[in-house]
């Protein structure tokens, strides 16, 4: 036999029980026994069979022989079963724990600078490379990873300083943005946490354009264009018949007669009475803090609108109803609530 086959119950071949009990005999020297395991594993190795490997060389590391020759490759070629197996953080930990038995072990070296360079440390593996290099400065393998590392590390320096770049943009945007929205006295409401952050009252820092309210659902963001005009994202709801429009760039000195203007150009698919034209429109907006309905005239901008004392915008969208006044759902809607004129 080459190689003793793995489906096999000893228990039940008498013949591979003898040879296992021969290989492994416990008489034996702990340095015999690590050794024994060493030879295994290289086969199993060979064959490509890294978990097998990786198995061997730790039951000969458990014998904990003394020569420390030996329980270095045991670790070097544990690392190497790991970085097979994909496990770099295993493998390092092997190739460090050889190194600290023999720190000039050059195979360890060239395993620890590879994982490092698995794991995305780019400045660690050039510093193993350069290590390696010390004790055989021709070693291939080595200078071809510092190369890799060297090249990548700089690639991930540069995008960190693109990425902060970019967030020092964002940040300085931002501020841009709350200030405007706090010199136009608009009040904001957490969509998140439902807690009023009032700009009119609060400074730049209460309020905060990152986080689970900064963007809507369909991705759109208020901004502020070179006019330094305000578009905000805007929801229009039609409760009779359950459907919505969103206008991702709500420009905060348009009427809403403009919008409801080219919305129903035609008529949509779920109007199947016809009765939706924008001068049969109504449009309200709620203040659920005291459950109160205000009609906003079509010719009333957003900006009106949004400045209205009892308007409050929720997660940086704003949101308005749109019923047919004449219609009978609109005065059942109507019914039993309180509604202002906005003028």
């Amino acid at each position: 036999m080459k190689k003793a086959p793995s489906e096999i119950n000893p228990r039940e071949s008498p013949d591979l029980a003898c040879l296992q009990s021969i290989i492994f005999d416990d008489e034996r020297s702990p340095e015999e026994q690590a050794k024994t395991y060493k030879d295994e594993g290289n086969d199993y190795f060979k064959e490509k069979d890294y978990k097998k490997a990786m198995i061997s060389y730790t039951e000969g590391l458990k014998k904990k022989c003394a020569d420390t020759d030996l329980n270095v490759v045991l670790y070097t070629n544990r690392a190497a079963a790991q970085y097979h197996l994909g496990n770099f953080r295993s493998a390092l930990q092997d190739v460090m724990a050889a190194r600290k038995l023999k720190p000039c072990h050059l195979k360890a070296v060239v395993r620890g600078a590879l994982c490092h360079l698995e794991l995305r440390n780019f400045a660690e593996a050039v510093s193993w490379c350069d290590e390696g290099l010390q004790i055989d400065g021709k070693e291939k393998k080595l200078l071809d990873t510092r190369v890799k590392a060297d090249k990548l590390k700089r690639m991930a320096q540069r995008d960190l300083r693109k990425a902060k770049l970019k967030e020092k943009k964002e940040q300085d945007q931002n501020e841009t943005l709350i200030q405007a929205i706090q010199a136009r006295n608009i009040r904001l409401v957490s969509g998140a946490a439902g807690e009023d952050e009032d700009s009119a009252s609060e400074g730049p820092g209460a309020l905060s354009l990152d986080g689970p309210d900064a963007e809507n659902p369909c991705g759109a963001r208020v901004t502020l264009d070179e006019q330094g005009r305000l578009g905000w994202p805007v929801l229009f709801l039609y409760p009779e018949y359950a459907q919505s429009d969103f206008i991702s760039a709500f420009h905060e000195d348009s009427r809403f007669i403009d919008h409801l203007m080219v919305m129903f150009a035609e008529t949509p698919s779920w109007d199947v009475e016809q009765k939706y034209c924008p001068d049969n429109l109504q449009v309200y907006f709620e203040d659920e803090e005291r459950a109160e309905l205000y009609r906003v005239p079509p010719e009333n901008t957003l900006l009106q609108t949004l400045q209205h004392s009892r308007y409050s915008v929720k997660a940086l969208t704003p949101a308005f109803l749109v019923c047919v006044g004449s219609s009978p759902f609109c005065k059942n809607f109507l019914q039993g609530r309180k509604v202002h004129q906005v003028k």
